[in-house]
């Protein structure tokens, strides 16, 4: 339905799709990320400017997914917030904020492999943890800054049943541009940096002829890893939300709209499982991490074998982390 110069629709298919879809992530994004912190704070030491990206990655993915109960509980009401203009503002913040702080964060730590893999003498290489916390600040100011234009501004709606609705995205001749464009751009960019990274480290380990050696092969899952979580949780939103927009700007009605926007929701939710999916990136990024994530599931590094060759394996994934860290 149309309120004003904004096109509201009811939340019914929404409402039956969303929320067992959020329960997942939440329940995997929180125990995956909370191992993490917990490895980070207690297990790994001492840090590297990679541990310190690594666990900055891990805070925005745990500050993400504690926001979902909320939006769970506002799909299974039909697209019904009950809870006031002052949450809904935070919430939708905290949503984008976030989201944008993996995405800087996911990009980081493949730049990071980068420089460590294609230059290998770089300066950059021999950054204290303490220079990198100051990038990680610098990076949460910049993410903060950029988002915070979520605050000063109203986000409710009514559609045609009395509905409250709570949405930063919406379908309004008088929509924020910043908003979309920010939600393109933290796509795009970061992508580009990416795939550039992700090529340059295979081209460089593939002329080298070191891609058959155990360090570069982490090296090349880490940043297909980085790759494709990104790929996959961030593109089909973009795309969904790219086909809003061009419906809008050829003053599409209401109703033509309607299975676009339904889209668009259902693709933006999606996004979300890259919290729950960055664990993957953690394991991979290291040896030592994946002794850690072995250890704490009780999972023998040789199954089948005897224990002792087990911590044999181990121990030879933690001395692994050091001919790593040097690609």
């Amino acid at each position: 339905m149309s309120n004003g110069s904004c096109c509201v629709f009811e939340g019914d298919l929404l409402s039956h799709l969303l929320p067992p879809f959020l329960i997942v992530e939440f329940v995997l994004g929180s125990l995956g990320n909370g191992i993490a912190l917990w490895g980070f704070g207690f297990h790994l030491k001492p840090w590297k400017s990679s541990t310190v990206y690594l666990f900055n990655l891990a805070v925005a993915d745990f500050l993400l997914i504690i926001c979902l109960p909320l939006r769970t509980d506002y799909y299974l009401r039909r697209s019904s917030w009950l809870y006031g203009d002052v949450p809904c503002r935070l919430v939708l913040f905290m949503l984008a904020m976030n989201r944008a702080g993996s995405i800087s964060f996911l990009t980081l730590v493949a730049v990071d492999r980068y420089f460590r893999v294609v230059h290998p003498h770089h300066r950059l290489n021999s950054v204290s943890s303490r220079a990198a916390a100051g990038v990680a600040c610098l990076i949460w100011l910049l993410t903060i800054a950029g988002t915070s234009y979520l605050l000063p501004s109203a986000h409710l709606a009514v559609d045609g049943q009395g509905s409250v609705h709570c949405d930063s995205f919406t379908v309004c001749a008088e929509q924020l541009l910043w908003h979309d464009l920010l939600f393109l751009l933290e796509f795009f960019l970061p992508l580009g940096v990416v795939l550039y990274c992700s090529s340059r480290i295979v081209w460089r380990l593939r002329r080298r002829r070191l891609d058959g050696r155990a360090g570069a092969r982490t090296a090349v899952r880490f940043v297909a890893v980085v790759a494709v979580v990104f790929v996959l949780c961030f593109s089909p939103s973009v795309a969904a939300r790219l086909h809003v927009l061009r419906l809008s700007a050829r003053a599409a009605g209401c109703e033509a709209l309607r299975s676009a926007d339904c889209a668009f929701y259902i693709t933006v939710n999606f996004t979300y499982i890259n919290s729950a999916l960055d664990p993957l990136v953690y394991y991979v990024s290291s040896p030592s991490f994946r002794a850690f994530y072995l250890k704490i599931f009780k999972v023998k590094a040789g199954s089948g074998r005897p224990e002792a060759a087990g911590h044999r394996s181990v121990s030879a994934a933690a001395g692994g982390a050091r001919s790593t860290s040097r690609l």
